[in-house]
């Protein structure tokens, strides 16, 4: 696998510091941000291959995240990672190229960056 970055955003350390550690596992280069501000400026500087975002943060929320991510770049590839699943129904997600209920379980979330990135 050649090097894949990704950007973990959630404003849950727990959450940050498990995808981390269980997609570098997986060996992906992971970056981690706080809020929707530092991953936007984090988007600015650096390249991803692919972003995980949580759409429950304090300040700018995940929607919010998502619509200027696809405003710099309509194809940077984007999953929104969500503890709760009623997001799924809402329009305004279906910008995201896909959406995985947030769980310990990380093996929807590991097929869903594959099926993404044709791995």
């Amino acid at each position: 696998m050649k090097d894949i970055r990704l950007l973990v955003v959630d404003d849950e350390e727990n959450i940050r510091i498990l995808f981390k550690e269980e997609l570098e596992d997986e060996g992906y280069i992971v970056d981690v941000a706080a809020s929707g501000e530092e991953a936007i400026e984090k988007i600015k500087e650096n390249h991803f291959d692919l972003i995980i975002l949580d759409i429950k943060m304090p300040g700018m929320d995940g929607i919010t995240v998502l619509n200027k991510i696809k405003n710099m770049n309509k194809e940077q590839p984007v999953i929104l990672c969500s503890a709760y699943g009623e997001f799924r129904q809402d329009f305004s997600s279906w910008v995201s190229d896909a959406y995985v209920v947030k769980s310990a379980d990380l093996h929807e979330l590991k097929e869903t960056i594959k099926n993404l990135l044709h791995l």
